[in-house]
């Protein structure tokens, strides 16, 4: 795998336009974006039906789509992806969810054989509200909840996503888990 500072030259030259940067490029970040889908696909279990493949094209297609950002660096985009990612399975959920595709009707596929239960979704779901919430109150807390439980990523690549120390990080991290649960816990 190419170093660090190589995604970064491609991803800077993809920015400026060279499509020859992004071809080179899909397929030395092609297993990160694999482990970043399988860790938003871990979450999800057992209401998600959606494959990690299907999550990793969606989320590719999106990001060639991306002609205004100016990438920084790899953990900016990786960061990004798994913004992406996050977004394209919450779509997913409240789609399954919509009285149009059957509402809260439960579908197994023979292949996966597993049980989807409501309650998992609803969970789901009320994280995601109360995180939209904390976004108004602070966005830089939602942003490291976003990289590090969605993403995945290490409190060190997400202070160098977000510019900030790592001891701001875990501050931001811990302040915004326990807001979150307060939340969560209100809600209900």
């Amino acid at each position: 795998m190419l170093p660090a500072s190589g995604i970064t030259e491609l991803l800077i030259d993809w920015s400026k336009g060279n499509t020859d940067a992004l071809e080179k490029l899909f397929p030395l970040v092609e297993r990160e974006l694999h482990r970043l889908a399988q860790v938003q696909m871990r979450k999800l279990r057992p209401v998600n039906t959606l494959q990690t493949t299907a999550l990793i094209n969606e989320a590719y297609i999106r990001l060639v789509d991306q002609n205004r950002v100016q990438w920084q660096n790899r953990a900016h985009f990786f960061g990004i992806a798994a913004g992406m990612m996050r977004r394209i399975l919450l779509n997913y959920l409240r789609d399954r969810r919509r009285i149009k595709r059957g509402g809260a009707a439960i579908q197994v596929t023979l292949e996966e054989g597993i049980m989807i239960t409501e309650a998992k979704s609803d969970e789901i779901l009320a994280l995601e509200e109360a995180l939209c919430r904390l976004s108004e109150i602070d966005e830089r807390k939602a942003k490291v909840v976003e990289l590090r439980y969605y993403g995945g990523l290490s409190v060190e690549e997400t202070a160098e996503v977000l510019k900030v120390s790592g001891i701001t990080v875990m501050r931001d991290w811990n302040l915004a888990k326990a807001w979150l649960a307060r939340e969560i816990r209100d809600e209900e």
